[in-house]
């Protein structure tokens, strides 16, 4: 109706509007009408599409409210708070839902959320004010969030809202109120008073230079003027809203003079207008498509006392920092005041007082009371495991903040006891609760206190049925091939080297063969009777003998320690074979391995029996009830270390998240917990609680029910293999060298004597084969040497064969024709 009186009564040309959004929507409505200019000093929280087509004549010069959002998101991420509520003042045209969208997205990005909004009617609405904000301020004591966002409200009602949030104790310790532009933008205007209820409160406001000297002359003549009319007030600067009510009528006045020489029409000014592009007292003053267009850069403040101080500023892109176009983010740790004047972060969070203790639900019944326990009477005792770590991380968490708080014990199911945290009926719980993704959606776990993992129990059997056989096991089957092929290739050198030249090893090929034998295989367990002449045989044997005092060490104490432990192995390995074969298996019956066994592994349901405690799983597992147990990683610990001698765990296969703590979602105690958690495990605390609880008795900790000696394999004596083998290939080699080197000297000497023929390669090998055999052989006509040509090679080993030493009877110059074949031995043969 305004905006009409003004258009048709006054002819303006131009309207500046200084409401609400919902306010400025309807004068641009009407000046569409009247094709009229209208300049907003407000704008919605997201822009709408149709915006340009619905008002054709609307102007914003005013802050853009989603880059406001993104300042308050950043402000809650920087100091962790994972939970707020959010409070406005309703508004009748519903911009309020896309301002909490908005909101909501960006706390999203960064893990938090709004726990509950409270929308706030205008205070011209309310019968009662005070009556009526006491009663929603109080719904607000039954949740868990202390940070509070004011995202829009008017002044009057903001001035209401903290007087009675100082009364129902909303503005003490751990509290956090954080006040959009506009509130923070007009606390210069307000009574000391009304700051002061607020103190420690955070606030936006819009940046604005203030050191050029436009501002200085504006400020002089503004402070003037003001206190002529209010002298009374303490406070004379000029605020945003002056600063930009100001750039409006500048904008307007500028349009005017560009078409003073012109007929001016609504149009031809609001097409100027729009093309305004100047320096402002607000900032730079630029349209496009009807929005202001800037980087809004915002001063973060903090209500002091009576008034409030500059922290830093915050910017698109840049984010935090303490000097503009600077982005030193460490500003905020130590500068804030904040409400009850603390000197660390406010936790943001309904903290337990003496008054009223936080409620921690203790399991009442558990599988396993090494764990947790809770022994009934007037005064209810709490151990185990589970209860010694909280009492550990509480002692550290003291240290910053009290912590006051009541053990509840309660007699339900795990997720039950998850359900209470839930519904806030406890605000944690302490106990043997497994870290699951499913709980995880809806409460906050601390850091693991133990690995968990799903393992297998079974009973387990002796050896002694396999010990027959017990004297092959210390070493590998391709420790025992390779440890024959190598005796056999030493004994065939040894008999090589020593054929020529010992007595001992000639003679038939069969009683040479098994004198070889004999004597490489005797040197394993005594001195053999045998002499050796070789130099190079010598060698071999010292490798030899070094390679048997390496290998019988080994296997005396490997063997030595399968007879003397005791092994036991399990009678089940196997998931599968459980499976197939329909055996009946056992878990606990207040646990998720339950379900975990029927809908991951596929066991069926009607083969799974629930035992109630870890006392009955004996007994179950000797009348013949179950076959196996299924725990998690650490009750396994526990049963297999009570019950050393008779079970064993498998090695877990299927990983869990551990056991936590449990607190409420959004809680910052689970955080500080977790880091004292891990505080714990760092300075050895923890190791020394599991010690206490969890570890094997002393007549278990010697226990070897799954330790078993492995047999040694060639990896471990490959290179001792290699020098044998190595030493005994030279000695070959250097022995064939030599023998070839005489039989060619023998050769030349024979041809010397006999007229040269061509002779094949198969009797030279044959010539060869005889001289190894043996001896020189000395020819003294080509006939014996026709003779010679024609000898069987089985004839070598003939017994009807003659020996006959050249050395020895030097007085028989002359052999018959029958038996030409000298046997020679030369001093070489002893190499």
């Amino acid at each position: 109706m305004a905006a009409n009186e003004l258009i048709e009564g006054n002819e303006v040309q131009a309207i500046m509007e200084v409401g609400t959004w919902q306010e400025a929507a309807l004068v641009a409505e009407v000046g569409n009408k009247a094709q009229t200019p209208v300049l907003s000093f407000a704008g919605p929280a997201v822009m709408p599409p149709s915006r340009s087509r619905n008002w054709p004549f609307l102007l914003q010069i005013a802050t853009n409210e989603t880059e406001q959002i993104k300042c308050v998101a950043d402000i809650i991420s920087w100091f962790k708070w994972r939970k707020i509520i959010a409070i406005y003042e309703d508004e009748p045209y519903g911009g309020d839902s896309k301002v909490l969208s908005l909101l909501t997205e960006s706390l999203q990005q960064f893990g938090s959320e709004i726990e509950y909004s409270l929308g706030l009617p205008p205070l011209s609405h309310l019968i009662d004010p005070k009556e009526a904000l006491r009663d929603e301020l109080t719904k607000l004591r039954e949740k868990q969030s202390r940070v509070f966002v004011v995202l829009h409200s008017s002044l009057s009602l903001a001035t209401h809202l903290f007087s009675e949030a100082k009364d129902v104790g909303l503005t003490g310790r751990d509290t956090v109120w954080i006040l959009t532009e506009s509130v923070a933008s007009l606390l210069d205007t307000v009574n000391s008073s009304v700051i002061s209820s607020i103190e420690g409160a955070l606030g936006i406001k819009t940046y604005y230079p203030e050191e050029n000297k436009a501002y200085q002359d504006f400020f002089m003549q503004f402070r003037r003027i003001f206190r002529s009319n209010y002298p009374d007030e303490d406070n004379s600067e000029p605020g945003i809203h002056a600063l930009r009510a100001y750039d409006a009528m500048t904008t307007i006045t500028n349009a005017l003079e560009k078409l003073q020489n012109s007929n001016i029409t609504s149009k031809a000014l609001f097409d100027t207008i729009s093309l305004s592009n100047f320096s402002g007292l607000s900032g730079k003053i630029l349209f496009k498509k009807g929005v202001l267009l800037q980087n809004s850069t915002f001063t973060i403040i903090n209500v002091v006392g009576k008034r409030y101080k500059e922290l830093g500023y915050w910017s698109q892109g840049l984010g935090f920092s303490k000097e503009r176009n600077d982005n030193d983010t460490d500003i905020y740790d130590d500068m804030v005041n904040w409400p009850g004047d603390i000197r660390r972060v406010p936790k943001g969070w309904a903290m337990p007082t003496y008054a009223k203790p936080m409620r921690i639900g203790i399991p009442g019944r558990t599988a396993f009371e090494k764990f947790v326990k809770v022994t009934d009477g007037p005064n209810n005792r709490y151990s185990g495991f589970c209860i010694d770590v909280f009492l550990a991380v509480h002692k550290i968490l003291v240290q910053s903040y009290p912590l006051p708080y009541e053990f509840v014990p309660y007699n339900g199911t795990y997720n039950d006891l998850i359900d209470h945290v839930i519904n806030k009926t406890f605000d944690a719980v302490v106990g043997d609760i497994t870290i699951l993704a499913n709980r995880s959606k809806y409460v906050e776990f601390t850091q693991p206190l133990t690995e968990s993992a799903l393992s297998m129990v079974v009973p387990v059997k002796s050896e002694d049925s396999q010990k027959a056989w017990m004297f092959m096991k210390p070493f590998t089957l391709e420790m025992w091939i390779v440890t024959g092929a190598v005796f056999v290739y030493t004994m065939l050198v040894v008999w090589f080297l020593e054929h020529r030249s010992n007595p001992e090893f000639r003679g038939p090929f069969k009683y040479q063969l098994g004198t070889a034998l004999w004597f490489t295989f005797s040197s394993i367990f005594f001195a053999h009777r045998e002499k050796i002449q070789s130099n190079l045989t010598r060698m071999v044997v010292v490798v030899w003998f070094f390679v048997v005092f390496i290998l019988t060490s080994s296997y005396t104490a490997s063997l030595t320690s399968m007879l003397t432990v005791q092994k036991l192995q399990p009678n089940v390995t196997d998931i599968d074979w459980l499976k197939r074969s329909n055996s009946k298996v056992g878990c606990d019956s207040d646990s998720f391995i339950n379900n975990y066994l029927i809908n991951v592994l596929q066991f069926n349901e009607d083969n799974i029996r629930k035992v109630p405690s870890e006392y009955n799983y004996d007994g179950e597992f000797k009348n013949g009830s179950i076959t196996a147990a299924f725990f998690e990683l650490p009750y396994a610990k526990v049963f297999t270390n009570k019950y050393c001698t008779g079970y064993t765990a498998i090695n877990p296969t299927y990983r869990f998240g551990g056991f936590g703590f449990v607190f409420q979602k959004g809680s910052p105690i689970a955080a500080d917990a977790s880091e004292a958690i891990l505080t714990l495990s760092e300075n050895g605390t923890l190791r020394k609680i599991e010690e206490d609880w969890l570890y094997p008795p002393s007549e278990c900790s010697t226990s070897q029910t799954t330790i078993e000696t492995e047999s040694l394999s060639l990896q471990s004596f490959w290179g001792l293999y290699l020098i044998s083998g190595a030493t005994s290939t030279i000695c070959f080699l250097l022995f064939c060298f030599h023998v070839l080197k005489n039989f060619r000297k023998y050769e030349n000497q024979s041809d010397g004597s006999a007229t040269p023929t061509e002779e094949s390669v198969w009797i030279k090998t044959k010539k060869l084969a005889q001289y190894f055999h043996n001896g020189e052989i000395k020819i003294p006509d080509r006939n014996t040497a026709a003779v010679f040509a024609q000898r069987k090679a089985d004839e070598w080993i003939s017994p009807r064969w003659v020996y006959v030493s050249t050395s020895a009877t030097p007085e028989h110059p002359h052999a018959s024709p029958s038996t030409e074949i000298e046997m020679a031995q030369t001093s070489d043969d002893n190499l």
